[in-house]
């Protein structure tokens, strides 16, 4: 079973793309983040013509997730259930792939960071905190049902200084705070598996690098996309991989695809 997660940072700017790398790769599972498009404009026909089919939460212009799978997938949970939101940020959904059923997550987690003009303000970083704290005793329940969990996307969060290519310059960022990266340790410490570092443990991952200053043909990125397994998946783990070739395609997103694979 192959699940793959992208910040793809409109779906419909980058549509040929990603039809594209669905044909060429088929995963299970596509999770998508910052689709920014409300339901009448998302394209479900195009997708449906390359196999997958779609269930997404949108809005206008920004956020907004998706699933994409060529399996039966039911919507569980549109936003967090415990935990009221204007904006789309998270999707949950039941798919069943070759007669298994699994529960799966598509996640845009809040970036935190105050506006440039308004450097002190701590609304948007106390917003996250709220949100991960509903998303991590969500989680928690899920992982105590003991059915095949993966939870996957854009987590807005650099886990250690091993993540990103210069920490220094991200000491109290929204995205590099130790509130922040001690939320998201406690989804592994609870029991779920971060798959990229549990392959590979001394390798950057990054999944992310911005459009300036030669970021991405300097390797100046970070590694804030996740996918995260419950242990009777992590069990399973055979593969996972960051296809940087995506980002290096033109117009492409500022972030890049993660995969994994697990036997069925």
């Amino acid at each position: 079973m192959k699940i793959a997660t992208l910040n793809i940072n409109s779906v419909n700017a980058r549509l040929p793309l990603l039809c594209r790398w669905l044909n060429e790769n088929r995963p299970d599972v596509m999770l998508l983040q910052e689709i920014k498009t409300e339901f009448n404009n998302f394209p479900f026909f195009e997708l449906q013509m390359a196999g997958f089919e779609a269930k997404m939460l949108g809005q206008k212009s920004y956020n907004g997730v998706a699933v994409l799978s060529p399996h039966p997938m039911t919507i569980i949970a549109e936003n967090l259930p415990n935990f009221p939101d204007e904006n789309a940020r998270y999707l949950e959904v039941e798919v069943n792939i070759r007669g298994k059923k699994y529960i799966i997550a598509s996640i845009y987690l809040p970036n935190g960071n105050p506006p440039a003009n308004q450097p002190q303000d701590t609304g948007k970083l106390e917003y996250k905190l709220a949100w991960m704290d509903a998303f991590l005793a969500h989680a928690d329940k899920l992982l105590k049902s003991g059915k095949n969990v993966l939870l996957g996307g854009d987590f807005n969060v650099i886990m250690t200084p091993q993540d990103v290519y210069n920490p220094e310059l991200f000491v109290g960022n929204a995205l590099y705070r130790p509130e922040v990266w001690a939320r998201l340790q406690q989804l592994t410490f609870s029991g779920y598996a971060d798959v990229f570092r549990t392959l590979y443990p001394s390798q950057n991952g990054y999944t992310f690098w911005d459009y300036t200053g030669g970021a991405l043909q300097n390797d100046l990125g970070m590694r804030i996309d996740y996918i995260f397994s419950a242990p009777a998946l992590t069990d399973k783990l055979v593969g996972c991989h960051i296809d940087k070739d995506f980002r290096k395609q033109e117009k492409s997103s500022d972030h890049t695809i993660l995969m994994a694979e697990f036997e069925d």
